[in-house]
């Protein structure tokens, strides 16, 4: 292999963020627990900076091309890239998105920092046009739960021409599958507690950016507010990203599987699948009571609101008032994990079966 070769993702995963390969150096960054440090280096304080979130930093910002902050949660790393926004500064967000992310527009909208638009990201015609006068473009691609596919690339460019940052929030598709900085896009958010993390255990969330002005605003305020993951989440998070190329394999593998199956079941009136990934939604034909039923039924699929981790879990997410009311009540998000396809697929058919009107 010549020196100078770009490594593919899965190596990457495997190797960014290692100590320097010197006699007796741990092959793992250690987990650093300091909240203060000796006067006279780059530090200084434990809310500045940490060892531990470094590597961390350094392996999720190889893997997406650009520069990482890592951040207490999800919602965490969410808030610090709204306050980008100025007073009464326009957001377009998705109509079908992540509740955290639209709940926290609604709140500010409220209380008269901003406006928030929400457009079809599947109509890129008219998300262009209402990029006029904005100030930030918020996708996701998938969307959550409609699963909703965005034209990255078509749309950052009208957003920027229009003067908005565009930011993609990329837990669903991880930077394995999906790579919005090369598609000029300014932000890419995560929720490092699904993916990346990948075993249920962790809160975290993460930024990447190419910038390094819009890195060190986002840091100032990051360092500001206090909103800074713990050095064991780090370290978790780290170790789950080592086999992040193997669980994303496996669990895309079972989804496409599971949805070549359950095309056919006739409890189902429609299977929602982007072609990528292992998140698939479905909706039951006999709608809101047929969807709990599901979730009761199961055995070896998990009744829980995340997702992302080795094991299978199941929602309807309308049991959720914010969810979006064009959301159907029958539509139950399926976080397909990485146990042998055919158990899943004979636990989740039996429940399917007695939800058949």
């Amino acid at each position: 292999m010549a020196a100078d070769s770009p490594l593919r993702p899965g190596t990457i995963a495997v190797t960014a963020g290692r100590p320097d390969k010197v006699p007796d150096a741990p092959l793992n960054t250690p987990i650093t627990m300091a909240a203060t440090y000796v006067a006279g280096g780059e530090v200084e304080y434990g809310r500045y900076g940490n060892p531990t979130w470094t590597a961390l930093e350094d392996a999720l910002g190889a893997l997406e091309g650009g520069r990482c902050l890592t951040f207490a949660s999800g919602l965490a790393a969410v808030a610090t890239v709204l306050d980008l926004v100025g007073k009464e500064g326009k957001v377009l967000v998705p109509k079908h998105g992540y509740t955290g992310t639209i709940m926290q527009l609604a709140d500010l909208e409220s209380r008269g920092r901003l406006t928030a638009e929400m457009v079809d990201v599947t109509d890129t015609d008219a998300v262009v046009a209402a990029c006029d006068g904005a100030a930030l473009v918020w996708l996701e691609s998938p969307t959550n739960p409609a699963l909703e596919v965005a034209d990255i690339a078509t749309i950052t460019k009208a957003a920027h021409e229009a003067g908005a940052y565009v930011v993609v929030d990329n837990t669903f598709a991880t930077p394995l599958l999906q790579r919005p900085l090369e598609d000029d896009v300014d932000i890419v958010v995560h929720s490092a507690t699904k993916y990346l993390a990948g075993h249920s255990d962790v809160q975290m969330g993460a930024i990447v950016v190419r910038d390094d002005e819009l890195y060190a605003v986002l840091k100032g305020r990051r360092d500001l507010v206090g909103a800074i993951p713990g050095p064991f989440e780090a370290w978790l998070t780290l170790r789950g990203l080592r086999t992040l190329h193997l669980r994303v394999e496996r669990a895309q593998s079972n989804a496409q599987e599971l949805v070549r199956r359950l095309a056919e079941h006739p409890a189902l009136s429609e299977v929602r699948y982007p072609g990528f990934g292992a998140i698939v939604s479905i909706v039951l034909a006999q709608g809101e009571m047929a969807a709990d039923l599901l979730s009761r039924k199961t055995r070896l699929w998990i009744h829980a609101t995340s997702l992302g981790g080795v094991e299978s879990s199941l929602e309807r997410r309308r049991r959720w008032k914010a969810e979006a009311a064009t959301i159907p009540e029958g539509l139950v998000r399926l976080s397909v994990g990485i146990e042998d396809v055919e158990d899943l697929w004979e636990d989740l058919r039996a429940a399917l079966d007695g939800c058949v009107g």
